[in-house]
């Protein structure tokens, strides 16, 4: 099969397409003929060689897939083979197929196109995990998130209106505060011409009396951290699953304990193979019918055929999008 690698770490223009073996599904896995494959935000660290895959994993770019099942390992129910589905994958969907634990499939809802349906997986379990997880979000709540135009920041906005939570985001240019006004957020900031804190606190209550917000998703930390803090309600939880300002912060430990604040964050690649089933089974269960129902779909900028992954990488590091960027192995 065709696959997109590269000999060692470096820009975009590193890959070139290679031919390889196509995988074999082990027992509990099965093999995907990949229609469409996202990129995503890890790809490119993974690609600039600060994020080798995990023991086990394929060291091909690609953590999401859409295309169609055509062969299963041990133990995979039967009926799986020639499903077309979503997937998570741990490594790989820069090819034309694809292995991945069977557990982590999703269908694909009835009406919604494989290219759609490619840019989910990544991007929802992601959002599902750290903010209904981890940061414990819910309806009545008030959640703040960065980088409201990316691929994560589109899916959580939806998510998070769907589940009745008030939403604040900010971006970077009034053209893409635009956009996420229109996918339902409260509260819209431009972040390089307005103070994203002054502006929670004022609608949250005002300057002397403000409330804040119940959950920050932070994909910048750095100096943006002490910031959140700031906008945090008491009880407050602050979820952190990127570091593109940077890896250190520092913090007003005495507002951590005045307010009660919780500071985690996440990973998820790593996590374990029944982790992402339970994971995935929940999603199942409880988000996958606002995508059946239409109310949730993924937000899309652009496709690249395969072999000008390249293009899609650089792209993705100008910043110049909004929302999910694909790439095309087999269409559909």
């Amino acid at each position: 099969m065709t696959a997109m690698g590269y000999d060692a770490p470096g820009k975009a223009d590193v890959f070139r397409a290679e031919t390889v073996k196509v995988p074999v599904p082990a027992p509990g896995q099965v093999l995907i003929r990949v229609a469409w494959a996202g990129v995503n935000r890890p790809d490119v660290i993974q690609r600039q060689g600060f994020y080798p895959p995990p023991p086990g994993a394929s060291p091909i770019c690609g953590l999401e897939v859409s295309g169609t099942i055509v062969a299963i390992g041990d133990g995979v129910e039967p009926e799986l083979l020639n499903q077309t589905v979503c997937a998570l994958t741990p490594g790989g969907g820069y090819a034309e197929y694809c292995v991945t634990d069977a557990r982590h499939c999703l269908p694909v809802p009835r009406g919604m196109s494989l290219k759609d349906a490619g840019a989910i997986p990544e991007t929802l379990f992601t959002v599902w995990h750290n903010v209904f997880e981890r940061g414990m979000a819910s309806e009545g709540d008030t959640f703040l998130v960065h980088g409201g135009t990316s691929g994560i920041g589109t899916m959580a906005i939806q998510l998070a209106k769907a589940f009745g939570i008030t939403v604040i985001a900010t971006a970077g240019s009034d053209e893409k505060c635009g956009v996420i006004r229109d996918l339902g957020a409260d509260l819209v900031i431009n972040y390089k011409t307005q103070d994203f804190v002054e502006e929670v606190k004022a609608f949250t209550g005002g300057p002397g009396d403000a409330r804040g917000v119940d959950v920050v998703l932070d994909m910048v930390s750095g100096d943006y951290v002490a910031r959140n803090l700031q906008c945090l309600a008491e009880d407050g939880r602050h979820v952190t699953i990127a570091v593109l300002g940077g890896l250190k912060a520092t913090i007003d430990m005495a507002l951590v304990m005045r307010k009660r604040l919780t500071l985690t964050g996440s990973t998820l690649r790593p996590r374990t193979e029944d982790f992402k089933a339970l994971l995935a089974e929940e999603i199942h269960q409880v988000a996958w019918p606002l995508f059946e129902d239409g109310t949730v779909r993924p937000v899309m900028h652009s496709a690249f055929p395969l072999r000008e992954v390249g293009k899609a990488h650089a792209l993705m590091e100008s910043g110049e999008l909004v929302g999910k960027i694909v790439l095309e192995v087999a269409g559909g």
